[in-house]
């Protein structure tokens, strides 16, 4: 069977974090099992055997960044074991080989009584045999080095003591970082290997951890948290859209009675009816489709060169996760029910918080919807996921004083849109009459049960 490979589980990701392996050596695997979560740019996932077999060897440790394509395990079949080759690089890829590679063996000093005699006896000898000659002047080559000798000898002794500690990349980071004696702990992990945990331990049962320089909290600091790989991502992501991307906003405030009041009437057929379990939101994300396909030049993005306009509305959902923010897809939305896109949201929320989504889930979107009002935020605008041209950003649904149709103030529902468009793709005209037809749409919501 081939070697397994760090895979590509997004469309920007270069390298991926063993966060867990879920197996361990020498267990029975099949295709479909979780074997490991992987750390990428944009989430921590479940990662699937490919193939089925036994987990016969492990390249990469947990908390080891590997850059796709890179070899991570074997997996092999009946009888068959891992490549030599493979096991070499395994070797060559752990911590300690690269200390035993620094410590690498001196070349054995010719002895006194091998080294050369000196130029003015020779002279005084008869010229020796052609393969005596040669030996003599392979012999004299390393004479330079011969001084420094006992102290790499030394050097050797001391490095490979070092490199006997088997312990993974990140272990060792900690280590340092908290200035630990690496080989005094006791490691836990495959063969005895020193795993972060084995580390962090050793840390608290010394009384606390000692924060390097670079980490010391500043007075008024509470806590100093590193930047996962996620966080990093979307980081970087921002800065790459907030700079580049020429901004702007739009913002409408609709009538959300009718809304409620459909909801209302979904909801009154029972608790275990399917209908019961569409939400205000639902409503949102279909209509948002809706006048995409009213409005196509919309659904577009930016090219270099060109604008892209897509022939399917490929709905992205920002969904919050403890680590930070994804945005699963829901492929040709415009082809789905209400019912349906209910559904699709609901069991795409669920895996991507329980890190059970799948790669081509988070790629593709047209443009995102974010909503917030479940947290109580009124209005807001939000940061457009580039390549797409626009992201929606929904508020809460809130009671206020209105002017109804007969000039009288009365209690009305009003929920805050806004929309933050890329002025490359869409200009002030085209956004308004996106917001015109996600209006009507939604003020008139049996529109979206046709």
């Amino acid at each position: 069977m081939p070697e397994i490979q760090m895979p590509k589980l997004s469309d920007t990701m270069t390298e991926g974090t063993l966060v867990a392996w879920k197996k361990k050596k020498g267990d029975k695997v099949s295709t479909g099992d979780v074997i490991a979560e992987i750390e990428t740019d944009k989430a921590t996932m479940e990662w699937e055997s490919p193939e089925d077999g036994t987990l016969t060897e492990i390249y990469v440790e947990e908390g080891g960044k590997v850059n796709v394509g890179d070899k991570i395990a074997f997996i092999s079949g009946e009888g068959e074991s891992a490549p030599a080759e493979a096991k070499e690089e395994k070797k060559k890829s752990e911590p300690e080989a690269k200390e035993e590679k620094k410590a690498a063996p001196i070349k054995k000093e010719p002895a006194e009584t091998e080294k050369p005699a000196p130029a003015d006896e020779k002279q005084a000898e008869t010229a020796p045999p052609p393969e005596i000659e040669k030996a003599e002047k392979k012999s004299a080559a390393p004479k330079k080095s011969a001084a420094p000798a006992k102290p790499a000898a030394e050097s050797t002794s001391e490095s490979s003591g070092e490199a006997r500690v088997k312990a993974s990349p990140l272990a060792r980071r900690v280590a340092a970082e908290q200035g630990v004696d690496i080989s005094a702990i006791k490691g836990t992990g495959p063969e005895g290997r020193v795993t972060e945990t084995d580390v962090r331990a050793a840390v608290k049962s010394k009384g606390g951890p000692t924060p390097p320089p670079a980490a010391q909290i500043q007075a008024g600091e509470g806590a100093r948290i590193n930047l996962s790989g996620m966080r990093k991502v979307i980081a970087e992501r921002l800065v790459a859209s907030k700079g580049p991307v020429p901004h702007f906003y739009l913002n409408i405030e609709i009538d959300a009675g009718p809304l409620m009041s459909a909801r209302a009437e979904l909801k009154s057929a029972g608790e275990g009816s399917d209908s019961a379990k569409i939400t205000v939101n639902d409503f949102v994300l279909k209509a948002s489709v809706e006048a995409a396909v009213r409005v196509p030049k919309a659904n577009a993005s930016f090219d270099v060169d060109a604008i892209v306009q897509y022939s399917d509305v490929n709905l992205a959902i920002a969904v919050a996760i403890e680590d930070g923010l994804v945005t699963p897809v829901i492929r040709a939305a415009q082809s789905k029910s209400l019912r349906e896109i209910s559904e699709a949201v609901k069991d795409l929320a669920h895996r991507a918080r329980n890190k059970r989504m799948k790669p081509e889930e988070f790629q593709g979107g047209t443009f995102t919807v974010s909503n917030l009002g479940s947290y109580g935020i009124d209005s807001f605008s939000a940061i457009i996921n580039p390549p797409q041209g626009f992201i929606l950003s929904i508020g809460a649904i809130v009671k206020k004083a209105v002017i109804d149709d007969c000039d009288q103030i009365v209690a009305g529902q009003r929920m805050s849109i806004g929309m933050s468009c890329d002025h490359r793709v869409i200009d002030g005209a085209l956004g308004a009459e996106y917001l015109k037809e996600l209006r009507q749409l939604l003020e008139n919501p049996a529109l979206l049960l046709i």
